[in-house]
């Protein structure tokens, strides 16, 4: 069981190797990036609770769905304590449960593209705005997971923090762009 309580920064390498389901399709995360509040000028609840980011305020355990660049759906694992607004960006996964799914959702491209990105990841899952506050079934690994941490991708503020976690060497996860 993953205790999703705990502030963002330690939950984030907990969840990597966890299987999420959604809408018939099952992706284990390999990419994930922590999201700190009131602390982390990059979060979407920085500045504090809105009716956009109120989820993320919420219960911990439910899904902050959101719309980025206004075309893809992102997802956020809530964490921490109630009130606090800090959550867990899901940037990446291999799709474990409902290939066939995946591939209508997504098209054809190569198997370790399918939820590589918080875009693709979200479309693989078929995330809607509808789903935003959902509670969020987290599957556990067998065996402890191992990770490294570095900055977060795609971001412009708070961008040093090692706040981007993943699975070493797997080949879903994202790449930075210009980098492999």
């Amino acid at each position: 069981m993953i205790d999703v309580t705990r502030t963002a920064d330690l939950v984030a390498p907990d969840l990597l190797g966890c299987v999420v389901t959604l809408h018939g399709v099952s992706v284990r995360l390999t990419e994930v990036e922590a999201y700190l509040g009131a602390e982390d000028e990059a979060a979407h609840t920085y500045r504090g609770l809105t009716p956009r980011n109120a989820t993320m305020f919420g219960p911990p355990g439910r899904l902050y769905v959101y719309l980025s660049y206004g075309i893809h759906l992102a997802g956020n694992i809530v964490c921490a304590p109630e009130g606090v607004g800090q959550g867990c960006l899901m940037r990446a996964g291999e799709v474990v449960g409902g290939l066939d799914t995946a591939y209508r959702r997504r098209g054809d491209v190569p198997f370790e593209r399918l939820a590589s990105g918080p875009g693709n990841l979200g479309r693989t899952l078929g995330l809607s705005l509808e789903d935003n506050g959902i509670e969020v079934t987290l599957e556990p690994p067998a065996e402890p997971v191992e990770w490294v941490a570095g900055p977060r991708i795609g971001i412009s503020r708070n961008v040093d923090a090692p706040l981007r976690f993943w699975i070493p060497g797997d080949r879903t996860v994202s790449r930075r762009r210009g980098r492999p």
